[in-house]
């Protein structure tokens, strides 16, 4: 039974991490680390490129802030937009988010939750 329970928790890793892969906001070091990961599930790198995977970022709140406010994140995203991120980052902050919220820092932190049982 714990066997049956194992595969099916492998299995809803996996799927969150083809779905973090394809989300428009997952960097290409994450998407590589995920892909490696994916890639050694079953074999004796397994525990090594998982301990890699998980350390890839998730981007917590504050540090969205900061970027989003500071004269980079304004270059990367465009003034108004990352205005716009950091007015959004302060809301959800101030409801009690520990994290961005962008598609790929969602499905990351799905995936952490289960980080127990993967190392």
């Amino acid at each position: 039974m714990e066997e049956i329970m194992e595969k099916k928790r492998m299995e809803r890793i996996a799927e969150k991490t083809r779905r973090l892969m394809e989300a428009p906001t997952c960097a290409g070091e994450l998407k590589e680390a995920a892909q490696r990961w994916l890639d050694s599930v079953g074999t004796e790198t397994e525990a090594e490129e998982t301990k890699a995977y998980l350390k890839e970022d998730i981007m917590p709140i504050e540090q969205l802030i900061g970027f989003a406010e500071s004269e980079g994140g304004k270059a990367y995203f465009g003034a108004d937009t990352a205005a716009g991120i950091a007015a959004h980052a302060r809301e959800i902050q101030a409801a009690g988010a520990r994290y961005c919220d962008c598609p790929a820092c969602a499905l990351v932190e799905e995936i952490l939750a289960e980080e127990e049982g993967m190392l």
